[in-house]
């Protein structure tokens, strides 16, 4: 089993800002999040630990516990979103109506093949693996990496919505690869184990 973390709020994850690889800090609600995603796999045994070289990547690893286990990947980084970086959808709509990251690559920044070259990488190097393994990421970029999981295109990670500090499990139906669970986000409701 594969399973995905998504880092906790953001300042520009709340505010819907593109954060590719500005290293922006979890707020304190992004390190709540973080605890209680740990929760999740508490007690769980990794084969292998993953995490982007990003500190809200990172730090959400720290928090949930897997921290000393993670190895870092810059594999795991965030789309380089080019002039999109720190803008909203809305914002650059304005200046280019209809935009849209799935479709328009940004200028300056990385396309979204070139996303899932990255994450087909991880891909391969986390299926190798004899046993579970975690990787903390970001939010474009994981829904890639579920995406190319299922043989769709990069692009196709347009139709996975991923909240803040979800967890996703990345598995098999017999040969066929499947998402077991997508955006979970039950540990982080009051009381939730």
């Amino acid at each position: 089993m594969i399973i995905l973390i998504r880092h906790g709020e953001t300042e520009w994850s709340r505010d819907l800002l593109h954060t590719g690889l500005t290293d922006i800090p979890l707020t304190a609600k992004g390190r709540e999040q973080a605890l209680l995603a740990g929760r999740r796999f508490a007690g769980r045994d990794f084969a292998l630990v993953l995490t982007s070289p990003l500190e809200r990547a990172h730090e959400t690893a720290r928090l949930s516990g897997l921290e000393r286990q993670a190895v870092v990947d810059p594999d795991l980084l965030e789309w380089d979103y080019g002039i999109a970086e720190g803008r909203s959808t809305a914002e650059i709509r304005a200046e280019r109506p209809g935009w849209d990251i799935w479709v328009d690559d940004p200028a300056g920044g990385e396309t979204v093949e070139q996303v899932g070259a990255r994450a087909d990488r991880i891909i391969e190097r986390a299926d190798a693996v004899d046993g579970d393994v975690a990787l903390f990421g970001h939010g474009h970029y994981l829904r890639v990496l579920g995406a190319r999981w299922i043989g769709q295109p990069a692009a196709g990670g347009g139709r996975l919505k991923l909240d803040t500090a979800a967890v996703c499990e990345l598995g098999y139906e017999r040969e066929r690869r499947v998402i077991c669970l997508w955006n979970g986000t039950g540990h982080m409701r009051t009381g939730a184990a």
